[in-house]
C-alpha cells in the first residue's frame, strides 16, 4: 500500500505511468492535488482501490491511453472526460458508474477502443457514437442500456462499420430486430448480443460476416429458422452460443459445414430433424456441447462419443427423449492426460432427464461431473463405485438420483479422493450405509433420500468433516439420535425414519445449520433450550455469514458458462407441502420436528431463531402456552403447532408475523379470542379448529375475558382433560371397531392407508397425553 505520491510531481517529463494493482487507498489525495505529470500519454490506474477519479486527469491534454477499470468509482462519467480529444484507448469497466452516456462522447474522435463493461450505466446509446470513425472495439456489456439494437448498428455504420472487429452488447436491455445492415460490418470477428430482449428472425445476411469467430445470441427472443444457409460463409466460426431462443435449427441431412467449432450451445432450441445432427461428426475440435432441451430422441450413436477425442470437457444432452443404453464412458477415446484444478476442471457430462435404461456406465478418470439422474437406469451401483483403476479418479459430482437402481451401496475402498457431491436419492437401494463412506474426505453433499436403506448410521461419517448437506429422509434408519455430526453442516434431514431417543444437546453446536428436519421419527424428550445457539437460524442473512455454503452456487463447479449447471437442492416441507429449494437455498431457514413424541413446553428461547421461515412442531405431545415472544420471529412464513396439548390464549405478539401465509393451530386446548392482525383473520377456519377460540375468522366472542374459566385452575384443567380423554377414548374404541371392518378394502388404497395411519397416531397421542396428565 502506497502512502505518498508526492514524488510524481518531480517527474515532469514522464509520459507513461502504470500503477495497476497498486493499493492507493491512502494516497488518493495526492492524485487529487495535480501531482500527475502534464505530459503523460499513457495512464494505467486499474485495480488501485480508488473511490474518486483523480481530478488532475482533466489537465492531461496529451493523454492517449486511460485505464481506470476495476476500481470503486460511484458517480456519473465526468464531463471533462469528453474534452480529452487525443484519447485512443479508454477503459472505465468494472466500476459503479451510473447515469446516461453524454452525447459529448462524439467529441472523442480519436477513440479506437472503448470499454464501459460492468457498470450501472443506463439509457440509450447516443447517436454521436457514430462520430467515432476510428473505433475498432466496443464493450458496453453488463449495464442497463436500452433502445433499439438496430439503432446502434445504424449509428456505427456511418463511418466505422468496416473497421470494427469487436462488439459486445451482452447483458443489457436492448430490443428490436437485427437488420441486414449487419452485413456491412465486414471486419467483425467477435459479436456478443446475449442476455437482451432482441426479437425477430436471425437475418441470413449474418452469414456474410466471413471473418466471424465468435457469435453469441443466447438468451434473447429470436424466432424463426436458422438453416445451413446462415453458415455458408462463416468458415472461421469457432464458438456459437444460441441458447434460450424460440429458434429452430434446420439443416439438410448431407450438410457439411466449413467451420470447426470449439463451443456449440443450442439449449432450448428446436432441432429439425429431432435427432443428434450427423454434421457433428465433422467437428474434430469440439470441446463443449450443450444440446439440452432440444427435443432430440432416439439412441446416442457410437460416433458421438468419438468426437471429443481432442480434449472435450463439457457435454450436455439433458432434458431430451434419448433412450437406450449408455456405453462405458471409460472406453471412449477421452484424453489420457489432463491437468486438473480439482474444483473447476475435468470433463462434465450431463445426461439427466432422459429415457436411458440398462446398467450404469463406467467412468473415465478424466470425468469430473456425471449426472445420469431422472432416467431408468437399473441394476446396482457396485461396478461403478468399486471400479478399481491405477489412475486416480477425478470425479467431483455424481448424481444418479431418481432411477431404478437396486441392491446395496457396496462396502469397498472408494477411489474417489475428490468426490464432493453424491446423490443417490429416489432409487430402491437397501441395506446399510457402508463404513467406507468415511473415505470420502472431500464430501460436502450426500443425498440418500427416499430409498430403503436401514440400520444405524456409520460412525465413519464423522470423518467427512467438510459435509455441508446430509439428506437421509424417507428410509428405514433406526437407532438413537446420532451425536457425531460435523460442525460444518448447513442442511440436515433425517425425516421419515425410525430414530428414537432425545435430541442431543450437541446438536446445538451446529452453528451453521439452516435447515433441520427431524419430522416423522420416534424422537422423545423435550425441545432443547440450547437451540438458541443455532446462530445461522438466529441471525439475519448476510453474504459474509453464508460463505460456508458457497458450494451451493453453480459457479463453484465452474460449469454454469454453457447455460446448464449442477445446482444443489434441498427438500423439506413448508406450508403443508413438499418443496424443492435450489438457487435460493442459501436464503432458507427451516426447523421441522413434527410427528414425533416430544413433550414439555415450547421453550421461549426458540423465538430467538429470528431467521426461520418455517417452524413445524405439529403432531407431538407439547404442553403449555405458545411462547409470548413468538412475534419476534418476524421472518416466519409457515407456522404449524397443530395436534399438541398447547393451552391458554394465543399470544398477541403473533400478529407481528406479517410474512405469515400458512398457520395451523388446530387441535390443541387454546382458548380466548384470536389476536387481531391482517394475516390472522385471513386464514381458513380450519387453522383454528379443535380449540375453544373465538373471533374472526371464527364466530364472535360472546363472553368476556373475566368470565372465562381460569387457565391455571387445577380442577378445571383436570375436568377438561377428563372430558377430552373420555371423548378420545370413546372415539378410539369406535375407531378400532370400524377400522377392522373396512381394513381390507382401505389398505389396498395407499393414500387412504397413509391417512388412517396418521389419524391413528393422533388418537394414540391424545390418549397418551391424558394418561401422562392424570399420573
Amino acid at each position: 500500500m502506497v502512502e505518498n505520491l508526492k514524488w510524481l510531481s518531480g517527474l515532469s517529463l514522464l509520459k507513461h505511468l502504470d500503477m495497476s494493482f497498486v493499493d492507493l487507498t491512502n494516497a488518493s489525495h495526492w492524485l487529487q492535488a495535480n501531482t500527475l505529470p502534464s505530459l503523460l500519454v499513457e495512464l494505467h490506474l486499474s485495480s488501485c482501490e480508488l473511490y474518486h477519479i483523480p481530478s488532475g486527469i482533466a489537465n492531461l491534454t496529451s493523454l492517449k491511453v486511460l485505464y481506470l477499470h476495476r476500481n470503486h468509482f460511484n458517480s456519473t462519467t465526468p464531463k471533462w472526460l469528453y474534452g480529452l480529444g487525443h484519447l485512443e484507448f479508454l477503459s472505465l469497466s468494472q466500476n459503479a458508474f451510473h447515469g446516461e452516456i453524454s452525447s459529448s462522447l462524439g467529441n472523442l474522435t480519436a477513440l479506437v477502443d472503448l470499454k464501459l463493461r460492468s457498470n450501472q450505466l443506463e439509457g440509450e446509446i447516443p447517436n454521436s457514437l457514430g462520430n467515432l470513425c476510428k473505433l475498432t472495439a466496443i464493450d458496453l456489456s453488463s449495464n442497463n442500456f436500452w433502445g433499439r439494437v438496430s439503432a446502434i448498428f445504424e449509428s456505427l455504420s456511418r463511418c466505422s462499420s468496416d473497421q470494427i472487429y469487436y462488439l459486445d452488447l451482452l447483458d443489457n436491455n436492448f430490443s428490436g430486430h437485427l437488420s441486414n445492415q449487419l452485413e456491412s460490418f465486414k471486419n467483425l470477428r467477435y459479436l456478443y448480443l446475449s442476455n437482451n430482449s432482441i426479437s425477430g428472425p436471425v437475418p441470413v445476411s449474418l452469414g456474410n460476416l466471413s471473418l466471424l469467430e465468435e457469435l453469441a445470441i443466447d438468451n434473447n427472443s429470436f424466432e424463426g429458422v436458422i438453416s445451413d444457409v446462415h453458415f455458408t460463409n462463416l468458415t472461421r466460426l469457432i464458438n456459437f452460443f444460441a441458447n434460450e431462443n424460440s429458434l429452430t435449427l434446420k439443416t439438410s441431412p448431407d450438410w457439411l459445414p466449413h467451420f470447426q467449432l470449439s463451443i456449440l450451445t443450442l439449449s432450448s432450441l428446436h432441432l429439425d430433424p429431432s435427432e443428434l445432427p450427423a454434421w457433428l461428426k465433422s467437428q474434430k475440435h469440439l470441446s463443449a456441447l450443450n444440446m439440452s432441451n432440444t427435443g432430440i430422441s432416439g439412441t446416442i450413436p457410437i460416433w458421438f462419443w468419438n468426437i471429443y477425442s481432442n480434449g472435450a470437457y463439457f457435454v450436455d444432452l439433458s432434458r431430451n427423449q434419448l433412450s437406450g443404453e449408455v456405453p462405458n464412458i471409460a472406453s471412449a477415446n477421452w484424453p489420457k492426460q489432463q491437468c486438473f484444478d480439482p474444483q473447476v476442471s475435468g470433463i462434465l457430462i450431463d445426461l439427466r432427464s432422459n429415457q436411458f435404461n440398462g446398467s450404469l456406465p463406467l467412468v473415465s478418470s478424466a470425468v469430473s461431473t456425471l449426472d445420469l439422474s431422472n432416467s431408468s437406469f437399473s441394476g446396482t451401483v457396485s461396478h461403478l463405485l468399486c471400479d478399481r483403476s491405477d489412475v486416480p479418479k477425478n470425479l467431483l459430482v455424481l448424481h444418479l438420483g431418481n432411477n431404478l437402481l437396486t441392491g446395496e451401496i457396496p462396502d469397498c475402498r472408494l477411489h474417489w479422493p475428490n468426490l464432493t457431491v453424491v446423490n443417490l436419492e429416489d432409487n430402491n437401494l437397501m441395506g446399510k450405509i457402508p463404513s467406507s463412506i468415511g473415505d470420502l474426505l472431500s464430501l460436502r453433499s450426500l443425498h440418500l433420500r427416499n430409498n430403503k436403506l436401514s440400520g444405524e448410521l456409520p460412525v465413519s461419517l464423522q470423518n467427512c468433516e467438510q459435509l455441508l448437506l446430509l439428506d437421509l429422509g424417507g428410509n428405514k434408519f433406526a437407532g438413537s439420535f446420532p451425536i457425531w455430526f460435523g460442525q460444518s453442516l448447513v442442511v440436515l434431514s433425517l425425516r421419515s425414519n425410525q430414530f428414537h431417543g432425545a435430541i442431543p444437546y450437541k446438536l446445538c453446536s451446529l452453528t451453521n445449520l439452516q435447515i433441520l428436519d427431524l419430522a416423522h421419527n420416534n424422537i422423545s424428550g423435550t425441545i432443547p433450550r440450547c437451540f438458541q445457539n443455532l446462530s445461522s437460524m438466529a441471525n439475519t442473512f448476510s453474504s459474509e455469514g453464508l460463505t460456508s455454503i458457497q458450494f451451493l452456487d453453480a459457479s463453484f463447479f465452474g460449469f454454469g458458462l454453457f447455460g446448464e449447471s449442477y445446482t444443489e437442492t434441498a427438500v423439506f416441507v413448508t406450508k403443508g407441502r413438499e418443496v424443492n429449494y435450489n438457487t435460493m437455498l442459501r436464503l432458507v431457514a427451516s426447523l421441522d420436528l413434527s410427528n414425533n413424541m416430544l413433550t414439555g413446553e415450547i421453550p421461549e428461547e426458540l423465538t430467538s431463531l429470528i431467521s426461520l421461515q418455517t417452524l413445524n412442531l405439529s403432531d407431538n405431545l407439547l404442553t403449555g402456552r405458545i411462547p409470548s415472544k413468538i412475534g419476534d420471529m418476524r421472518m416466519l412464513e409457515s407456522l404449524d403447532l397443530s395436534v399438541n396439548q398447547l393451552c391458554g390464549e394465543v399470544s398477541p405478539s403473533i400478529s407481528n408475523l406479517t410474512f405469515l401465509n400458512y398457520l395451523n393451530l388446530s387441535y390443541n386446548n387454546l382458548i380466548g379470542q384470536i389476536p387481531k392482525g391482517t394475516q390472522l383473520q385471513s386464514f381458513d377456519m380450519s387453522s383454528y379448529a379443535g380449540n375453544k377460540l373465538c373471533g374472526p375468522p371464527l364466530e364472535e366472542c360472546h363472553i368476556t375475558k373475566e368470565a372465562m374459566p381460569p387457565v391455571g385452575d387445577e380442577k378445571h384443567g383436570e375436568g377438561h382433560l377428563l372430558e377430552d380423554g373420555g371423548f378420545y377414548l370413546s372415539l378410539g374404541l369406535g375407531f378400532a371397531f370400524g377400522f377392522w371392518i373396512v381394513l381390507g378394502s382401505l389398505l389396498s388404497n395407499v393414500p387412504w392407508s397413509n391417512a388412517l395411519s396418521q389419524f391413528q397416531n393422533i388418537i394414540v397421542k391424545k390418549l397418551y397425553a391424558v394418561i401422562v396428565k392424570r399420573h
